[in-house]
């Protein structure tokens, strides 16, 4: 073979690999990669502008630029991916800067160790690193056969010419010129370039306007409790996605029969939640404050505001306000934004029996516990309080899942969970299942359902507001591919005059809220419960 022929089959097998590696994209529901049909219209124009740079030049590319063209080309390749992956798995797109720094969180919950994670790093190191020499190899490859063939170097541009001429046809006498191309890998890149930079602006886009507060008063509440819940994960999946919905219809149906016995009844909708698949601060944020929270930088500008929130809105009529965190294990400094009276957190609210997994709080001790120390005393004899809590179960991995206390008064003492039970439990696969964790996550659901339901039927105070509301769908190998932002939210009272100004505010009776009721953005909530909250306008003397 001569060496212009060896050159060519170098070039072609360079113009494969590259090409393979800028159309990968996620094999949904798998981390795993899988190849694209088409053509990457960017790689045939980054080799039509190396061949005129050689052609204009006279000679190969100099070391130097073929490391950068390659270092470049490797981030595109990776980010691609990370983002094709993200979609697959959570739902929604990456963001690396404001992803990256929960990214051992995540290992964490899910139950990798340290030496793991150490040993994952390392791969994924390894991995870059051989990622760069293969595409520095065929870079040198198509600069070297380039350089030695004029026809390669004037028939690359043309054939470039073409196909972007073809894809920008598109749509041109309605017809689809794209069918033959991949999908861009260029703007992804060009999404995180965007996100870091508009995060380096100071004070960036401005909040959406806050609601009222002042205008209202909390009146209608005749100074109820309000337990403000968020159920991890808790997505309108569990209402849409008809297997689901049909394995959570008897855990369903028995809450609401716990409700209906309690003296209580239940009224609900759907909201659109501001992130998908995890961030819960960001839905937990949009309902506290009433201001739109989708992009991660809003959050940060708000907790750098001074804008009003249901916290000091409560405080300032009365209540005394809580926030009971079981699952936060380590120091949360941007919880003083919403000056709550106590913040509790996994060693405060005052659990001494054997950790569950990361969370290590079960969901009806940490219950149990605020029941115990907030809510026991009857309202004559103390302020009304005002408490956010979020469950933890219902989290990714969705295991191990704690069994369920029959006396849920002593769910939160030392010896309420064997060792045997968890031990039991630990044997339970959670998102590593065939199913994608499904199961589990129904499992952790039917759970949550069963400590409220006894809850509210045997120890809530009387005239408890409970307002039930999904932070988030869950990640979406479960939720489905393409799935909506949508969530539950539920209130459950014994005021039946509260309800019906809810039921006049669009929410439904009963726990299933259907497709057709409007689902309106998470943070509207606020104002929404600050008028039915408000204290009923008399009737106009005629």
């Amino acid at each position: 073979m001569t060496r212009r022929a060896h050159g060519a089959w170098q070039a072609a097998l360079a113009l494969l690999l590259l090409h393979a590696l800028l159309t990968l994209h996620n094999r949904w529901p798998t981390v795993w990669p899988a190849l694209a049909p088409g053509i990457s219209l960017e790689l045939v124009l980054a080799v039509s502008a190396l061949a005129l740079w050689i052609g204009w030049r006279g000679r190969a590319p100099a070391t130097r630029g073929l490391r950068w063209l390659a270092g470049i080309t490797t981030f595109v390749v990776v980010a691609h991916y990370l983002d094709s992956t993200a979609a697959a798995l959570l739902g929604r797109p990456l963001n690396l800067y404001w992803d990256a720094p929960h990214a051992l969180s995540v290992l964490r919950i899910s139950g990798i160790g340290p030496g793991r994670v150490a040993l994952a790093g390392l791969l994924f190191v390894l991995l870059l690193v051989l990622l760069y020499a293969l595409v520095h190899r065929c870079w040198r490859w198509l600069g070297s056969a380039l350089a030695q063939s004029r026809a390669l170097r004037v028939g690359v541009p043309v054939t470039g010419v073409v196909l972007a001429a073809v894809f920008l046809m598109h749509g041109v006498a309605g017809q689809d010129t794209r069918f033959v191309f991949a999908r861009p890998t260029t703007p992804a890149l060009a999404r995180q370039l965007e996100l870091f930079a508009a995060a380096q602006v100071p004070g960036g886009a401005a909040l959406t306007p806050s609601p009222d507060f002042a205008r209202h008063t909390l009146a209608g509440l005749h100074g109820a409790d309000v337990l403000l819940l968020f159920s991890e994960s808790y997505g309108a999946c569990t209402l849409d996605v008809p297997a689901q919905a049909r394995a959570l219809a008897p855990a369903r149906e028995a809450l609401a029969q716990q409700i209906q016995a309690s003296g209580r009844g239940v009224v609900s909708a759907r909201l659109v939640s501001p992130t998908f698949g995890g961030s819960s601060w960001l839905a937990h944020a949009a309902v506290l404050a009433g201001v739109d929270t989708r992009d991660p930088g809003d959050y940060e500008r708000l907790l750098a505001s001074q804008r009003p929130s249901l916290v000091q809105h409560f405080r300032q009529h009365g209540w005394r306000t809580v926030n009971w965190m079981a699952g936060l294990q380590k120091p949360w400094p941007e919880g003083s934004f919403w000056e709550f009276d106590r913040y509790a957190d996994a060693d405060s609210v005052g659990y001494r029996g054997l950790a569950w997994g990361h969370w290590r709080v079960p969901d009806q001790a940490a219950l149990a516990l605020l029941q115990a120390q907030e809510l026991a005393a009857p309202l004559a004899q103390r302020p009304p309080r005002f408490t956010v809590m979020a469950t933890l179960a219902s989290h990714m991995p969705f295991v191990p899942l704690p069994p369920l206390m029959p006396d849920l008064a002593h769910a939160g003492d030392a010896q309420a969970y064997t060792a045997q039970q968890l031990d039991s439990a630990l044997q339970v696969p959670g998102t590593s299942r065939r199913d994608s964790g499904t199961q589990a996550y129904l499992d952790s659901l039917r759970y949550t359902f069963a400590w409220l339901g006894a809850y509210l039927q045997n120890e809530a105070p009387p005239q408890l507001v409970t307002v039930l509301v999904g932070d988030h769908q869950p990640w979406a190998v479960v939720s489905g591919s393409d799935a909506s932002w949508e969530v539950p939210v539920h209130i459950i009272s014994r005021d039946e005059a509260l309800l019906d100004r809810l039921v006049a505010h669009g929410f439904v009776r009963g726990l299933v809220p259907p497709p057709e009721v409007q689902a309106r953005p998470m943070h509207e909530l606020t104002p929404l419960l600050l008028d039915v909250f408000d204290a009923p306008m008399a009737p106009a003397a005629e």
